[in-house]
């Protein structure tokens, strides 16, 4: 598979449950931008058929590696950062819920759950947009794995599947900082994640990010009960000039934490 067929496939999925994506880049694009993505991030179960490392030689198919590894104690996650050899291309970001570190009865939904997964299910890297490998978890497992773990319990509806795009900000022409992108989503009536500030970040750090809360679809639970729940969000990254001149390319713990909160009911 072609990294941008990839792309092109991974983006047409996200859009159909995150119409403020295409809204959004329509709306740079009416203001004569062209938006390039910054970075796409993924979602996933530690011990697991699709486990970060089931799912990175799929990335390693595509021209990925990865180059730096990253933990959230308080979230229970383990994530890596990937690039690609064409550094055009997006950079990825997948990271795992690590469930062994939460409850007995979080553990119990959550083993229900990837125990559906067929066990050679990761063949291609068009897993990236497979979804829920499972049955729809009950409202009540949902409510279990939110009170622990609003990324299980998102995890547990949405499945694997992009959880975010990301506007670069360095490729923009009219917008050169992150405040006057904040401001014409906020203009537009778009609601952000102010988890420690709409800005996530500093120039000192050499990365500021931001992002729009995430959408809601209505969802039926197996239990057929249909509740409104958040699906996936769309980012914005600017990046700053290390000390040796390069751009930063990682990412930041601290930054990354709180926009995890961007899906959060």
């Amino acid at each position: 598979m072609l990294v941008q067929d990839f792309f092109h496939s991974l983006w047409h999925s996200y859009i159909a449950v995150t119409p403020q994506a295409k809204r959004i880049q329509e709306l740079f694009e009416s203001k004569g931008e062209k938006v390039l993505n910054d970075h796409v991030a993924f979602r996933t179960f530690a011990n697991s058929p699709i486990s970060l490392d089931k799912l990175t030689p799929m990335l390693e198919q595509i021209g990925y590696q990865a180059y730096g590894a990253f933990t959230f104690e308080k979230k229970h996650l383990f994530a890596k950062c990937f690039k690609h050899s064409d550094p055009t291309q997006p950079k990825i970001f997948v990271s795992e819920l690590l469930s062994h570190e939460l409850s007995e009865v979080a553990q119990e939904v959550i083993n229900k759950l990837v125990n559906q997964i067929p066990t050679q299910v990761v063949q291609s890297p068009s897993i990236f947009w497979q979804g829920r490998l499972w049955s729809k978890p009950s409202y009540e497992e949902y409510q279990v794995l939110a009170a622990e773990s609003e990324y299980a319990a998102w995890l547990s509806t949405m499945g694997l599947k992009a959880n975010h795009f990301t506007v670069s900000i360095n490729h923009l022409e009219n917008f050169d900082t992150i405040e006057s992108v904040n401001q014409l989503l906020i203009d537009e009536g778009y609601t952000l994640n102010e988890v420690g500030g709409l800005i996530k970040g500093t120039p000192e750090l050499c990365l500021e990010q931001s992002s729009t809360m995430a959408d809601k679809i209505k969802f039926e639970f197996s239990s057929t009960k249909k509740v409104e729940i958040p699906s996936c969000f769309y980012e914005f990254a600017l990046r700053h000039k290390m000390e040796n001149g390069e751009v930063f390319d990682s990412f930041i713990e601290g930054n990354a934490d709180k926009i995890f909160d961007s899906t959060n009911q």
